[in-house]
């Protein structure tokens, strides 16, 4: 649907703000009747703009007869730099092979061997094959046709299409209610439990993986509540997103599991110049530095897949295809972009952000799982197992809801950021990242016009001004090497504030 229901039928009911992975797994795993917004349509034929169903490589889940759960966390741990909660980790990676079950019960297909286990893929810094995928490399949108048909035949879940969260009303410090804006209609929905699911921040920089409207909306609305952001400065960076198309627009992924069946990186001269299967900071560092040497990156799957790549990658065949490239007879032509944010609103082990009232979970949040580097394929078991907690939690959270005003609301209306801001973050706040040029490019955040990406940017980059080291996804040229001690890093509105005079965005209003 698409029109916003009568707003008394919704009273009570938890609202999820976002239909991803982790907002679907919400609402699937809470009893209570619920609403789930959308941004755009929920329909198994037209995805809405969730980077879940763009997830090619796999849910990451020690289901082999070689593998553990502690290995896993110890991967985990690894790739983290530090950074990890050790006991976030060992919860998630438990909990790996009971999403895998619960997802096929809700009707996800997974790839299955001719003896009917399950495919396992190897990716980057995994020590075991523990990848399972759906659709091949089709995984995301695999998951999403299944969960979204379950969300259709659920009838205590009601959709709003074409909703765009603006602000939380708080009274007495916690959730009162949403301000929404459905298909240019504004209202304030009364709430006392709210779930924030609106992804990442990847379409706040030019060259991105991401949807467009990965722009850190939520975690704008958290921070003008009161909620504290954590570990802003941590964008991980994919080195292989396919360097074709318009300037601007979205790059597709070539998966990380291209590299996993042994695809090499090379130059154009045919040389290969780093390890493949090293973290994705690391080989996104070495694409960046070998493109700054005047150099085009090439994915080499020629010998190592050969003509079995259609078979194994369909959709990253369709893709190349689409732009004139045979994957069999050609190297596909790749550059890094951004794709996973590992910092978000801080979250307890149940997902509960510091206001009462307020849980966040998928991208928007900051677990403890990811640390300063994600492991490839986390995202989706992160987005399952804390979808699934949140939802749960939600049976047990009654409070009285009290009645808010239906006002217009206060917050910045949402807008695609600017191509000049995207090319800002792009530059000061890329792969490689300086003091001085941080500096140059938070001054120039500060001047653009109130909106919540200028104040998610200004918090990136702010965040990494003050990192002074490099760790997992931040990497500064003037401090190339990690501090001696690691330390998660937060951040409040109000120290945002005093960046600058200008950093005024309004508080959430109380009722």
């Amino acid at each position: 649907m698409t029109a916003l229901p009568p707003l008394p039928s919704l009273v009570g009911q938890p609202l999820i703000v976002g239909a991803g992975l982790a907002g679907v797994m919400t609402a699937l795993s809470t009893t209570r009747p619920c609403v789930l917004l959308c941004a755009g349509r929920l329909d198994e034929l037209r995805p809405p703009p969730a980077a879940s169903w763009l997830a090619q490589g796999g849910l990451a889940a020690a289901i082999g007869a070689d593998d553990t759960p502690a290995l896993h966390a110890a991967d985990t741990l690894a790739a983290g730099a530090g950074l990890c909660d050790p006991a976030i980790v060992a919860r998630v990676t438990d909990d790996g092979p009971a999403a895998v079950r619960r997802l096929a019960a809700l009707g996800v297909a997974w790839d299955r061997n001719p003896d009917g286990s399950l495919q396992r893929g190897l990716e980057a810094a995994h020590a075991r094959r523990r990848i399972v995928h759906a659709g091949e490399d089709a995984t995301g949108a695999a998951i999403m046709r299944a969960l979204i048909a379950r969300v259709r035949h659920t009838p205590r879940i009601t959709v709003i299409e074409q909703a765009r969260a603006r602000d939380l009303v708080l009274h007495d410090g916690a959730v009162a209610g949403l301000r929404v804006v459905v298909a240019g209609e504004e209202a304030t929905l009364p709430a006392t439990a709210i779930v924030l699911a609106t992804g990442g921040v990847g379409g706040l920089f030019a060259d991105t993986t991401n949807p467009a409207g990965a722009t850190g909306s939520g975690l704008a609305i958290a921070a003008r509540a009161g909620a504290v952001l954590g570990n802003m400065e941590f964008v991980q960076f994919h080195p292989t997103a396919l360097s074709a198309g318009a300037d601007g627009q979205r790059l597709c992924l070539v998966s990380e599991a291209v590299r996993g069946e042994g695809a090499t990186l090379i130059d154009e001269t045919g040389a290969r110049f780093t390890e493949e299967l090293a973290t994705r900071d690391t080989v996104s560092r070495a694409v960046w530095r070998h493109m700054m040497e005047g150099h085009t990156v090439y994915l080499d799957a020629r010998k190592a897949i050969g003509a079995a790549f259609t078979q194994h990658f369909p959709a990253i065949s369709a893709l190349c295809a689409a732009h004139g490239i045979d994957p069999l007879t050609q190297p596909i032509p790749v550059r890094p972009a951004a794709h996973y944010h590992m910092g978000g609103v801080v979250v307890d082990h149940a997902g509960r952000t510091g206001v009462p009232g307020l849980w966040a979970a998928g991208e928007v949040a900051c677990t403890g799982l990811h640390g300063a580097n994600r492991l490839a394929s986390n995202s989706l078991l992160e987005a399952v197992s804390f979808g699934t907690w949140i939802g749960q939690a939600l049976d047990g959270h009654d409070r009285p809801v009290r009645s808010v005003a239906s006002v217009a609301a206060t917050g910045p209306q949402w807008m695609p950021p600017p191509v000049g801001l995207r090319r800002l973050m792009s530059r000061y706040a890329g792969v490689i990242r300086s003091g001085a040029e941080l500096e140059a490019g938070l001054a120039q955040v500060l001047a653009q016009p109130e909106s919540d990406a200028r104040l998610v940017c200004a918090a990136i980059m702010h965040a990494a001004l003050m990192r002074a080291e490099s760790r997992g996804g931040h990497f500064r040229s003037d401090y190339p090497h990690a501090a001696p001690t690691p330390h998660a890093s937060r951040l409040t509105l109000a120290e945002l504030t005093r960046l600058s005079t200008q950093m005024d965005a309004p508080m959430a209003t109380p009722q």
